[in-house]
C-alpha cells in the first residue's frame, strides 16, 4: 500500500521504517530536508512539498500526520485536505486532542475525505517492538488501513483496533496517557522510600530487576525503570525537572467533566507542575505560617 508520512521527527521517521521495512511504498515530507534525504536512503520517495505529496500520490490517496498537536496539526490537515479528493484519507497520529478530532473529522466529512485518529504509543522502542494503536474513525476508512495498521502494530492482531468513531482514538489515549501518569508516580515514589533507607543499603537497580520477573507490578515500564536504573543508580546527570504532554492535563479535566473521581491521576499531575518549581511559594508560605502561629524556626535563603 502506498501512502505519506507528513512529519519526520523521531517518532514518525520510525513508523516510517517499520513501513518500508513491511513493504509498503512511502512518499516522505518533513520541513527539515536532512529528515526527508534520511526517508529517501531508507527507500521512501521524497517529497519536497505538500503539492507534490498530493501528485505522487494516487488514489485514493492517504496521509499520516505526525506533527506536533494543536497549531502545527490543524493547519497541516487543512492544507493537506485543500490537495485532497473525496475518497481519501487523512491519518492524524499525534497526540491530539480528542475534541479537535471530533471536529477535524465533522469538517472533512462534509468534503467527502475520511478522518482516522489514531492514538499511538510505543515511542523510542516502536521500531523494533511495534506500536500500540487506538484508532478513531468510519468503519470502512479503518478497515482499509488495515494493511498499515497491522505492519506497525506488534502483530497483525495485536496492539491494534477500532475503538470506535472518529475523536475515540486519541480520547482513548488521552485516558492511557494519565494511567502512564499514576504508574510513574507510583514506581517513582516507591523507589525513594527505598533509596531513603539507609541502613539497609538497598540496590534500586537490583530491586527493579528482582521485581521484573513473577512480580504483581512488573511490566514494560519497570523494564525501563530497570534500564535507567543500570545505566546510573543515582541519577546523577538528569534533573527532577518532568514535563507533561498536555495529555494528563486532558485527562483530569475529562474526569471533572464527567464527574468521576481521578485522585491518583490529579495528584500524579500536580506532581509533574511541582517539579518545575525550584523554590515553591506554597512551601515558602506554610514555613512562614508555622514561625507566627507556633515561632518555630524558618530556615533563610543564603
Amino acid at each position: 500500500m502506498r501512502l505519506a508520512m507528513i512529519g519526520l521527527g523521531k517518532m514518525g521517521a520510525n513508523m516510517a521504517q517499520r513501513l518500508l521495512n513491511g513493504g509498503h511504498q512511502l512518499v516522505a515530507y518533513d520541513l527539515n530536508e536532512t529528515a526527508i534525504q534520511a526517508a529517501e536512503a531508507a527507500g521512501a520517495t521524497g517529497a519536497r512539498t505538500l503539492d507534490e505529496v498530493a501528485t505522487i500520490l494516487s488514489g485514493p490517496r492517504v496521509a499520516w500526520v505526525m506533527v506536533p498537536s494543536g497549531n502545527p496539526t490543524e493547519a497541516t490537515i487543512n492544507a493537506v485536505a485543500d490537495l485532497f479528493s473525496p475518497g481519501d484519507t487523512i491519518i492524524d497520529g499525534g497526540n491530539s486532542n480528542y475534541k479537535d478530532s471530533v471536529r477535524r473529522a465533522a469538517a472533512l466529512k462534509e468534503r467527502g475525505i475520511n478522518f482516522v485518529d489514531v492514538g499511538t504509543s510505543g515511542g523510542v522502542w516502536g521500531l523494533a517492538e511495534g506500536y500500540s494503536m487506538m484508532v478513531g474513525g468510519d468503519e470502512q476508512a479503518v478497515e482499509r488501513l488495515r494493511p498499515i495498521l497491522e505492519t506497525l502494530a506488534p502483530a497483525a492482531d495485536q496492539g491494534w483496533g477500532r475503538v470506535g468513531p472518529a475523536g475515540s482514538g486519541h480520547f482513548v489515549k488521552m485516558i492511557h496517557n494519565g494511567i502512564e501518569y499514576g504508574m510513574m508516580q507510583a514506581y517513582a515514589e516507591g523507589f525513594e522510600i527505598m533509596k531513603a533507607k539507609k541502613e539497609f543499603g538497598l540496590s534500586l537497580h537490583q530491586i527493579a530487576e528482582i521485581w521484573r520477573y513473577g512480580s504483581v507490578v512488573r511490566s514494560w515500564l519497570l523494564d525501563l525503570t530497570a534500564n535507567a536504573l543500570a545505566a546510573d543508580e543515582e541519577l546523577s546527570t538528569i534533573k527532577a525537572w518532568v514535563p507533561d504532554s498536555g495529555e494528563g492535563r486532558w485527562t483530569v479535566f475529562e474526569a471533572v467533566d464527567l464527574d468521576v473521581a481521578a485522585p491518583v491521576i490529579t495528584m500524579a499531575l500536580q506532581r509533574r507542575l511541582r517539579s518545575r518549581d525550584e523554590a515553591p511559594f506554597s512551601d515558602k508560605l506554610l514555613s512562614a505560617m508555622r514561625n507566627q502561629f507556633g515561632g518555630h524556626a524558618v530556615k533563610k535563603e543564603a
